[in-house]
């Protein structure tokens, strides 16, 4: 029997979750085959180990690819297209990062069974959990960029407040074979690739949470982009915003400016985020971004407004807070 997915895995430095990312893809209950290839960036902890492991067992499926130099360090921003799409053998293609994992068993079934009947269909995706670095899922916490089960409108995908996670996206393999430029020279993978299957066909969304969604992770690519005294990180945030607005200015090129209302949008959220994500606060309190304010978590909202308002309480909190994990970790 012929494979049919081809789970796209890249990792780094994920000692403490590959395993319970590698359980939960070898669980999936499905009536077809599916080949799990995995891309491991020359990690430094016991990564590599505990992979090989696997590989050892299921040889017949775990295909990893071992760097001894790291790519990201040598400017793939994007390995997935790189080094795992080009080989995949199957007719679609799943994603999850070494650091997330999947919750439901039926997650590849369901999504192949859709993207058979649907041939116009050229990827789907679904809601996910959150959970924290020690392993716990915080209460009622999901990652639910939409509220229904349906087909995404260009609005809806192109603009949208709360991305879709990388660990619900489920491809046609052959449209993987040919991306776009600006998709290998944009900053993160995700996006877009996403708005390039959207240029090849419909984009359906379950909201069901089958995978997770990690935070807290030390490796995570938030908490590199935010590591550094306050230029660095200002000066890494300022290239990653022209990076997305040259991303988004492609888009509209090739989609011949159809969506230009949606993609100025994008552009302009991209350009709030870095404002605050590098400390320039008063960015929230600007007519033009209100939209964007309100679509923060509440309790950021409430923390941004006690920083701009009253400084030295901010101030005095987050020393607090600082206080409060380090005792944590001691």
């Amino acid at each position: 029997m012929s494979v049919l997915v081809s789970i796209s895995c890249i990792t780094y430095n994920h000692e403490k979750y590959i395993a319970e990312a590698l359980d939960s893809f070898l669980r999936q209950d499905t009536d077809f085959e599916y080949e799990i290839l995995i891309h491991d960036d020359a990690t430094t902890d016991g990564t590599r180990g505990i992979i090989e492991a696997y590989a050892a067992r299921y040889g017949d499926v775990i295909r990893p690819i071992f760097q001894e130099e790291n790519q990201y360090q040598r400017g793939v921003t994007n390995p997935s297209g790189v080094f795992n799409f080009p080989r995949a053998r199957g007719k679609y293609i799943a994603m999850c990062e070494g650091d997330d994992f999947w919750i439901d068993i039926r997650k590849l079934r369901t999504q192949a069974a859709y993207m058979e009947a649907h041939p116009e269909c050229s990827m789907c995706c679904h809601a996910a959990r959150i959970v924290s670095m020690d392993d716990s899922f915080r209460e009622l916490a999901q990652l639910r960029p939409f509220h229904n089960d349906g087909r995404l409108s260009p609005e809806m995908l192109i603009s949208k407040p709360v991305n879709i996670p990388t660990s619900s996206l489920f491809f046609r393999t052959e449209y993987a074979k040919e991306l776009p430029d600006w998709y290998y020279s944009c900053p993160v993978g995700d996006i877009p690739l996403q708005l390039y299957m959207f240029l090849r066909g419909d984009i359906y969304y379950f909201n069901k949470p089958m995978s997770t969604y990690r935070v807290g992770n030390e490796g995570s690519w938030n908490s590199l982009m935010n590591r550094g005294d306050e230029a660095a990180i200002a000066e890494r945030w300022d290239r990653h915003f022209e990076a997305m607005k040259r991303l988004y200015e492609a888009f509209d090129r090739d989609s011949e400016g159809r969506y230009g209302p949606a993609v100025r949008e994008a552009v302009a959220r991209e350009r709030f985020k870095a404002d605050i994500n590098k400390g320039r606060y008063e960015a929230a309190l600007e007519e033009e971004n209100r939209t964007f304010l309100q679509e923060l978590p509440a309790a950021q909202r409430s923390l941004l407004k006690l920083r701009l308002r009253w400084p030295g309480a901010y101030d005095l909190l987050e020393k607090g807070w600082r206080f409060l994990q380090s005792r944590k970790q001691s």
